[in-house]
């Protein structure tokens, strides 16, 4: 498969099926191609399934499916290139959009690019909170060059996140990462910096425009990236070939730069100085309810960039009068988030979100740095998040009628609070920060949701946990990643799978709706129905994880996936969440799939063959 063509696969398998005019929708799952056609008696299904790089077609469910494997969405993502199938006309994307609200997938789709580069931003906050310390208990010279390097180590990521979120974005919308990257890479740029801090009015052949901060933004580089591959996509198709390779780079990067900085930026500093006059003015006849503005939705601004325009107001107000009031509030904005981290980190049993949770909280209670703590676990969560708004807005609202007020530019954190002892009310500051700890932690810990894993059911079945075996040296265990019958592949009701064409492997009847990994690895692949998942392990073995029989067909209904591509999770972790009850109600067989799809590379791939299978137990044997 590694030496296949995919661009002239496409093309052929379009002119096996009698061409684009006779499709009437092009979309596909985990493993095969589904096409509508127009008219059957027009596809050589013969010549198709010949084609290198196709293992098998079948018609089913209305469709013809042309089984492609683990490469499908490359062979998906070229049928684009050359077709107007895969857009929305067709109704078919990369992957099916997830159900539920904007806001929801709003918060899926930040949750997923961050998700790459949580763990480097964990990495380097806690060197932040570390360097933080020494410099505030006297370890560490804050003018010395020592920590102006470790400074520079620790403030890069943070500095230059829109870089870093470029390529994932670019993952993310199909678009060229290093173009993404280039346009990241403008609005970072030292030059385009000043000229925001300078605050001189700025144009742009002639136009107006109005200039931000963008270094360590978030949304601005995934609007641009989002953009980036519609202009990037036209460009494509109406751009001859041989200008092609150079000539849409420097087109997108000529046209998204100036179009983010003349958009982005006045949007984002005109809402955040109307937010900022509206909270300026509520410190003056209601202290309480600016302090529960700025403690509850600090976290939310900083979000969507519109802290910028609160922060001019802040530093002018240390200028000019020693302390400003509107960072009163802002320690129990940051610690509230914290906090309800901190409680996911008690609370969860899912493994990899507890790693994620303990440097996470300690870096934002310590240095302030609540990125890992946000696009990490309490974002993707959800209720946490609300939570410490909750928390923060309570917190905030005593601070501000205390007149509590910071002297000096801190991250409001624990370190910090010397800063705040100068003016106004400390008393009332320490108990507002408190009250918003409590609330954020108390609230998380006792109504946020308890994630689970195959280590969560052990009371209910103790062999989930404990008959997981180690692997030994060259040998792979994978697991049942839920309980049931076992089914013989040859046995499963789908021709593709029951041929063996997609690798060795076995049927499961599940008794329960959650499905956990069956190995320790990287989610390679992850359908936005929740039906279907790829696992890479360490030792290369990839494992196909399909739920029922054809439920690509219910578009997600009754399907809750529970992780996202490129995220690493170990045997035990939940994948997905399905409700049988619609699956069978629907028509379809609930038996999950559990394949091993580059068994040729591997010496042996052993499955059981029969029998009950409990969580966790051992139903395949890999010799690597």
């Amino acid at each position: 498969m590694a030496t296949v063509d995919y661009r002239s696969l496409a093309g052929d398998i379009l002119q096996g099926v009698g061409g684009e005019k006779n499709i009437a929708s092009a979309t596909h799952c985990a493993t095969r191609l589904r096409l509508k056609l127009r008219d059957d008696a027009r596809a050589d299904q013969a010549a198709v399934e010949n084609l290198p790089g196709v293992i098998t077609v079948m018609k089913a469910g209305g469709q013809f499916q042309v089984v492609i494997g683990n490469n499908v969405p490359t062979v998906y993502a070229e049928l684009g290139k050359i077709t107007k199938l895969t857009g929305d006309d067709a109704g078919g994307n990369d992957e099916p959009a997830p159900a539920g609200s904007i806001f929801n997938r709003f918060i899926e789709m930040v949750s997923a690019i961050i998700n790459p580069i949580i763990w480097p931003l964990a990495g380097a906050g806690l060197l932040k909170a570390f360097l933080s310390a020494a410099v505030q208990f006297g370890w560490l010279d804050p003018a010395s060059q020592t920590n102006v390097i470790l400074a520079a180590a620790a403030d890069g990521i943070f500095y230059f996140l829109p870089l870093f979120l470029a390529i994932t974005a670019a993952r993310r919308f199909k678009t060229n990462q290093f173009t993404s990257m280039a346009i990241a890479g403008a609005l970072v740029y030292p030059s385009i910096v000043a000229l925001a801090a300078a605050g001189a009015p700025v144009s742009f052949a002639g136009i107006p425009v109005v200039m931000m901060n963008y270094t360590s933004s978030v949304l601005p580089i995934i609007v641009a990236v989002w953009l980036q591959g519609y202009l990037e996509r036209f460009l494509n198709k109406v751009l001859p070939s041989a200008l092609r390779n150079f000539s849409t780079p420097l087109l997108t990067i000529l046209g998204m730069v100036p179009l983010i900085l003349m958009t982005v930026g006045p949007v984002t500093t005109f809402v955040s100085q109307g937010i900022s006059a509206g909270v300026n003015g509520a410190f003056g006849f209601a202290p309480w309810l600016a302090g529960a503005i700025m403690g509850g939705f600090w976290q939310v601004f900083v979000l969507f960039g519109l802290h910028w325009g609160l922060v001019p107001i802040i530093t002018n107000d240390l200028a000019t009068q020693g302390y400003s009031l509107l960072s009163g509030p802002l320690l129990s904005a940051v610690l509230a988030q914290a906090a309800a981290t901190l409680a996911v980190m008690f609370r969860t049993r899912n493994v990899a979100r507890r790693e994620v949770a303990g440097p996470a909280a300690l870096s934002g209670f310590l240095a302030g740095i609540t990125e890992p703590a946000i696009y990490g676990v309490n974002l993707p969560l959800k209720k946490p998040f609300y939570f410490g708004i909750a928390g923060g807005a309570v917190g905030g609202a005593i601070a501000a009628i205390g007149g509590s007020a910071a002297n000096a530019f801190v991250f409001p954190s624990l370190l910090a609070i010397p800063a705040f002892t100068q003016v106004g009310n400390f008393t009332l500051q320490a108990i507002g920060t408190a009250a918003a700890v409590v609330i954020a932690f108390t609230l998380t810990f006792f109504f946020g949701p308890r994630e689970e894993t195959a280590a969560a059911v052990a009371s209910v079945e103790p062999a989930a946990a404990s008959s997981v075996p180690a692997n030994a040296a060259g040998t792979v265990h994978i697991v049942a990643p839920v309980a049931g019958a076992a089914v013989a592949l040859a046995e499963v009701q789908d021709k593709v799978f029951a041929s063996g064409a997609m690798g060795k492997g076995l049927g499961i009847v599940p008794t329960d709706g959650h499905i956990y990994s069956p190995i320790t690895g990287t989610i390679k692949a992850a359908m936005k129905t929740g039906h279907a998942f790829g696992i890479k392990s360490e030792d290369g073995v990839e494992v196909l994880v399909h739920i029922g029989i054809d439920t690509v067909q219910l578009q997600g209904r009754g399907f809750e996936s529970a992780v996202t591509r490129g995220q690493q999770v170990r045997a035990g972790d939940l994948l997905a969440v399905v409700n049988l009850d619609v699956v069978r109600e629907a028509g379809y067989d609930t038996t999950t799939l559990v394949m091993v799809t580059n068994t040729a590379q591997l010496a042996s791939v052993d499955p059981v063959t029969g029998g009950t299978l409990a969580l966790g137990d051992t139903a395949i044997t890999v010799q690597a």
